[in-house]
């Protein structure tokens, strides 16, 4: 499987909906086209939250991976 090397690391464990997806826009906000974020979030509504937003605003969801109570997911930034 690739491995991708995150340019960018959030951890938004303990934090429920819509946190996450909100402090992951702010983070992706901040960072150049191309540049890869590894987001980490304890909460399961992280999945479709997640999938939802890449699809609205284009963009890339690179990798989703479960590890223990963790989600971790892989965002390219497209735009």
């Amino acid at each position: 499987m690739t491995e991708f090397k995150p340019d960018v690391t959030l951890d938004n464990s303990g934090l429920a909906c819509p946190m996450p997806i909100i402090k992951t826009k702010k983070a992706v906000d901040g960072m150049k086209i191309g540049e890869i974020l590894k987001m980490i979030a304890t909460d399961p509504g992280s999945v479709s939250d997640v999938q939802a937003w890449v699809n609205k605003t284009g963009h890339e969801l690179l990798k989703h991976e479960v590890e223990g109570d963790k989600y971790i997911f892989y965002i390219r930034k497209s735009k």
